[in-house]
């Protein structure tokens, strides 16, 4: 059981956190409107896994990425992105696909996605990777990748490797109906591999679109009911609540400045992982989770210039 006031010991391996999943391209709307009437789209670094590798290594880890992207110009300033973040880019493959693309015009409200898929999904399972996953401490997938094959079939056998060589699988189960197959339940798929992650990250959203509505208590019973370790559900300016099964702790946010929302979750999971690593308990690492996703939500963009952890945790006091 993963106690709070307890650390994680974690084996002996040279690479810290190895992220498997999504590496994209977000075209944004200059403007903000409605039914996609805007004229001109800026492109971005975009890709929740990616995010988190680029944040873990300002925050002060050894993070790597496996990916795919296209053969094309929007791959190579995707793969550039990454290895000017000073990460290997080795695992990342390039593939005879377009790369996949976001479109969002921007909204006073809620912003609809539109989703192009075809690089992402075709990651393979390779030597390579399976190396690089025997090497890490932790591995972290989202649920683009498990939403189509040919990637699929790669987490299924990450998380068997994981498991088999003392790795801890952290999930986010971020669900949106879009990403995958027509016809296919996407949330009972999500919910069968549930036993197999130690740590799951699921927004209030997300659960919802997973389990319908429900109290906040009754959503964490769910996921634990199903498997899961550890559930962390954040709760936007709520904070979080998070449970191991037999202790409920919440959390407040410590943000008093939000200037953009995007990629607060992944700094939130950079903040934790990279405190885990560097010796933390589990309650500590929750905490400076949020002082990191404090930190972001400053400033623009979902990858912004991040100090080192020890300067955040002074920052806010920690």
């Amino acid at each position: 059981m993963f106690e709070f006031e307890n650390k994680i010991n974690f084996l002996n391996k040279k690479n810290d956190i190895l992220t498997v999943g999504e590496l994209l391209i977000d075209m944004i709307s200059a403007d903000y409107g409605d039914d996609f009437e805007c004229n001109s789209y800026n492109k971005f670094f975009g890709g929740s896994p990616a995010n988190i590798a680029m944040n873990t290594k300002m925050l002060g880890i050894n993070s790597l990425v496996a990916s795919a992207v296209g053969n094309d110009g929007l791959g190579k300033f995707l793969i550039n992105h990454i290895k000017n973040a000073g990460i290997n880019t080795s695992y990342i493959d390039i593939v005879e696909y377009s790369t996949s693309m976001v479109l969002v015009t921007k909204s006073k409200s809620s912003p609809i996605p539109i989703f192009y898929r075809a690089a992402d999904y075709n990651l393979a399972y390779t030597d390579s990777l399976q190396e690089a996953l025997k090497n890490s401490k932790i591995f972290h997938f989202s649920c683009w990748p498990i939403s189509k094959e040919p990637s699929r079939s790669t987490i299924e056998k990450c998380i068997e490797e994981a498991r088999k060589n003392g790795v801890l699988v952290s999930f986010d189960p971020n669900y949106h109906p879009m990403i995958w197959e027509k016809g296919e339940d996407g949330p009972e798929y999500i919910k069968s591999i549930l036993d197999k992650v130690d740590i799951v990250k699921p927004s209030e959203d997300d659960a919802e679109r997973l389990f319908g509505r429900d109290t906040r208590k009754n959503q964490i019973d769910k996921f634990l009911r199903l498997g899961a370790k550890l559930v962390v559900m954040t709760l936007g300016k709520d904070g979080a609540i998070a449970s191991n099964g037999s202790q409920t702790i919440t959390f407040t946010t410590l943000a008093t400045n939000v200037v953009d929302t995007t990629g607060a979750g992944d700094a939130f999971w950079s903040g934790f992982y990279t405190s885990l690593i560097k010796g933390h308990t589990i309650k500590e690492a929750l905490n400076l989770g949020f002082a990191v996703s404090a930190y972001k939500l400053k400033y623009t963009g979902s990858v912004v210039e991040l100090p080192k952890l020890e300067e955040i945790k002074e920052m806010y006091k920690l």
